[in-house]
Parts: C-alpha cells; sequence; structure tokens
C-alpha cells in the first residue's frame, strides 16, 4: 500500500527560520519615509514592537526560534507533506506531484505560523492589545487564535466584501475571543472619510491596513500594536517553516530537489513559505522553476511596475519597493479575497525583479474548475486563494505528460475552503466570471504613485 503522508515528528521541526534578504545577489531597497530617506527602526516603534522590527531589519541568514514559540507551532507543525496520486493518475501525468498540507493548523490555513510567533513577541514586550485587517478572514482568524493562546486581546478590521460573504469567520474570530468589524467602518477617520467619500465602498485590504494602523497608533496608552499577516520581512521569515520542513520531507523519499515549486501569491506569505528555501538553492546553481499566482483581476506581480509605494490607502506606511497596482487600487470583488492587495512583499518583489521567480495570472473560472478537479481526486476542499496554485500545478502537469518527462512539482496548499463554499456554489451555477483587469483602470491606479522615488 502507497502512503501518501510523509510525516516528520516535532523533534524534526525546524530550530530556525530563513531569511532569504541575507542571500539575495541585490539587496532589497529600503523602506522610505516621505521625505524620500531610508526609515529607520525608531520610526516602527509606535506600530511594531521593537523585537519584530529587529526582525524585519535582520540580515542574519538564520534566526533562531524561541522556545516559547516552538511549543505554540508544535500544536500542529510539522505539517504532512502529501503525495498527489489521485490528481497523478486523473491527469495521466509522468509528474510526481507533492503539496504542504498547512490547512491542518487550528485556523485552517498557513497564517498562524507568523501570528503565533507575532502574538508571543508581543506579549514578551509587554503589548495587551493587537489591531489588524483581513481581507478573506484566515489572517483574522489565525491572529485571534494566537492572541488567545498568549493572553492578548485582538481587533479585526475586516474587508467588507468578505465580511458579508464570509460571516463564519467573523464567529471564529469571535470564538477565539477577538472582535471583527467590516472595513471600512465608522470607528476610524480613514474609515469615516471612505464612507463619506463612497458610501457603498466594498472595501480593500490598503483601506483596512490603513484602519488597524490607525486604531494602533491612536490608543493613549501605548498598549496596542500593529500585527500583519503578509508583506513585511519578518513575517515572510516566519513563514519559511513551511519550505524548510518540505525540504527535509522530500529528501525522505528520495527527492533531491523539485524542478518546480508553485504557490498563490498576494501579498506574499504562503509563497514565501513555500520557495524562500528553493530560492536559495536556485541563488546557488540548482535548476528550479519558481513560479507565484497570482488572479488576473488583481496582476500585481504580471502587470504592476516595480514601484515605491505606500503599504495603506492613507499613506500611514513607509514607501515599499514592491509591484504594485497603486495604494488607492480597490480591487474588483472576486472570491479570492486573500489575494486581492494592491502590493507584493518587498522581498518577492526583489526576487522577481532578479528573476529568481517567474509569476502568472489565472482567471478564476479556471482556478475553481482546478480545485473542483482536486476536490474530487486528493478529497480535500481548497480555499479559493490555493487554486490558483492548485491551476498552475495542472498546467505544470499537462505540461509534463506532453513533453513526456519525469519532473517534481510542490506546492503549497495554502488553507482548506471549508468557509469559502459560497464561491464554489456560485461556480456550479455558472455564475462565475473571469475578469482580466482592464488596461484603463490599471492605468488610473498606477497613476496615484507618479512622482515617488524609483527602486
Amino acid at each position: 500500500m502507497r502512503d501518501p503522508k510523509i510525516l516528520l515528528s516535532a523533534e524534526e521541526m525546524p530550530r530556525q527560520w530563513y531569511n532569504l534578504a541575507a542571500d539575495l545577489p541585490s539587496p532589497p531597497p529600503p523602506p522610505l519615509g516621505p521625505d524620500g530617506q531610508p526609515v529607520g527602526p525608531d520610526a516602527l516603534a509606535p506600530v511594531f514592537p521593537m523585537n519584530l522590527i529587529e526582525q524585519e531589519v535582520c540580515q542574519d541568514r538564520w534566526v533562531d526560534i524561541p522556545d516559547g514559540v516552538l511549543e505554540l507551532l508544535a500544536r500542529w507543525r510539522p505539517a504532512p507533506l502529501r503525495r498527489a496520486y489521485a490528481l497523478e493518475k486523473a491527469l495521466k501525468t509522468p509528474a510526481r506531484i507533492y503539496y504542504k498540507d498547512e490547512s491542518v493548523s487550528p485556523a485552517g490555513s498557513h497564517k498562524p505560523n507568523t501570528a503565533v510567533a507575532q502574538a508571543w513577541y508581543n506579549k514578551e514586550f509587554g503589548i495587551e492589545r493587537l489591531c489588524t485587517e483581513t481581507g478573506a478572514g484566515q489572517w483574522g482568524c489565525a491572529l485571534a487564535y494566537s492572541c488567545s493562546l498568549v493572553g492578548l486581546e485582538c481587533r479585526v478590521f475586516m474587508v467588507k466584501v468578505s465580511y458579508e460573504q464570509k460571516p463564519f469567520r467573523k464567529v471564529m474570530m469571535e470564538t477565539w475571543g477577538g472582535s471583527c468589524v467590516a472595513s471600512p467602518s465608522t470607528e476610524t477617520e480613514t474609515g469615516r472619510t471612505i464612507i463619506g467619500e463612497t458610501p457603498d465602498s466594498p472595501g480593500s485590504l490598503g483601506i483596512a491596513i490603513s484602519e488597524a494602523i490607525e486604531a494602533a497608533v491612536t490608543d493613549p496608552g501605548g498598549k496596542t500594536r500593529y500585527s500583519l499577516g503578509s508583506v513585511l520581512n519578518h513575517v515572510l521569515l516566519h513563514q519559511t517553516v513551511i519550505g524548510l520542513e518540505a525540504k527535509t520531507q522530500l529528501a525522505k523519499v528520495g527527492e533531491k530537489s523539485p524542478d518546480v515549486v508553485i504557490g498563490c501569491a498576494g501579498g506574499g506569505s504562503n509563497f514565501a513559505g513555500i520557495a524562500f528555501p528553493f530560492i536559495a538553492d536556485k541563488i546557488n546553481g540548482a535548476e528550479i522553476e519558481i513560479i507565484p499566482v497570482e488572479p488576473e483581476a488583481c496582476p500585481t506581480l504580471t502587470r504592476g511596475p516595480y514601484a515605491y509605494d505606500h503599504g495603506d490607502i492613507a499613506e500611514m506606511t513607509p514607501l515599499l519597493a514592491m509591484y504594485s497596482l497603486g495604494h488607492k487600487f480597490v480591487p474588483p470583488t472576486i472570491h479570492a479575497g486573500g489575494l486581492r492587495y494592491h502590493g507584493m512583499a518587498p522581498l518577492v518583489s526583489a526576487a522577481v525583479d532578479q528573476g529568481l521567480a517567474d509569476p502568472r495570472a489565472i482567471g478564476q473560472r479556471q482556478c475553481y474548475e482546478a480545485a473542483v478537479l482536486f476536490a474530487r481526486t486528493e478529497g480535500l476542499i481548497i480555499a479559493p486563494e490555493t487554486s490558483h496554485a492548485v491551476a498552475a500545478v495542472i498546467d505544470e502537469a499537462e505540461k509534463a505528460r506532453e513533453e513526456g518527462r519525469e519532473k517534481t512539482i510542490l506546492f503549497c496548499l495554502s488553507g482548506h475552503g471549508l468557509l469559502d463554499l459560497k464561491g464554489y456554489e456560485m461556480y456550479f451555477a455558472g455564475d462565475l466570471e473571469n475578469y482580466p483587469l482592464p488596461e484603463e483602470v490599471l492605468a488610473r491606479s498606477i497613476a496615484a504613485m507618479e512622482g515617488y522615488p524609483k527602486p
């Protein structure tokens, strides 16, 4: 009997995170302040605790994982690596397909890998309350869960369209003791301004980030900080446990190296988690194709310019060097809510800019078609975000079949879709349409970056 599961013991968990910033051929450009000068760590202190700021600016290749964080991660890690035998058979492909199953976490996604670390570091620093944003709700659930473990309050601003599409995400957050409000909200000056200008705004991650930062920095007691689920260096650092575990698991079954590594990409966290340890190998000469996959409705990496831009609509964040659609971009209401961010993590952006990763964009109908095939072969109902990775995996497996070539494909299954069934329902009803972002919308959106410095 073939066992599709490749498991590790708790003793085999990574004891260090991997920092790609140490190995990029060209260092990524620094964050800039309004004056165009690099931002120092002190400028971030009202937003993040200093122990996480130290990780944000760290240039060390390896960063030790504290025992307290390891104990939290060990509640569900190491996560299984699975061989997709049934999908391979359905595709009649000579490719070997493996997926890192991050749906086994209590919150059902990869997000707790950094949420528990951020909650732990904030608690150690004496913080009492965390504010954050969430798109599809996975990050908000992960942070609410993590705050409950260490004894912090948690306030979540959830993008309005997802808040309405996925009401049970709010229930999950509340079950773990968090509170959740639709964004734009009337709780912040940013939210009130947006509602005044666009009363029916569906919201965006850029808006929700602005609200969460404002709520954090205006706490008169100074005991509130902001927590981000993607984009920033320390977030991506924490996620590298995914790829590091996968390396050990592949070696256990005799796979020297994958030929292709795939992850969906919104802000960049789960893609970085699976890909960064293998990008390190590519930098050192390994022949690996690294593919971040995004929606064609939000084509940050494939059609956005590499530029300096704000991470939020209210321009409260520093200027970050990243691929961006413009910080005022309000994405269409597609069902892959976690992939609708206007920008991309600076480290992921630098890797793409330096030719270390090859992004592609896929329409949502092809993604749901791939998700349904995956469910009917492997059995798992996956999140709409993950469906983008699966669609690219199927493309690569079919290419291997046409070429008659064996190859090893690794991808990150970033989360389950058990609270995302509305999108599946619309797909089966024929109500989901592809939406390639119109050129005129893109042109208007990136105009918000005119006059900003260039990387």
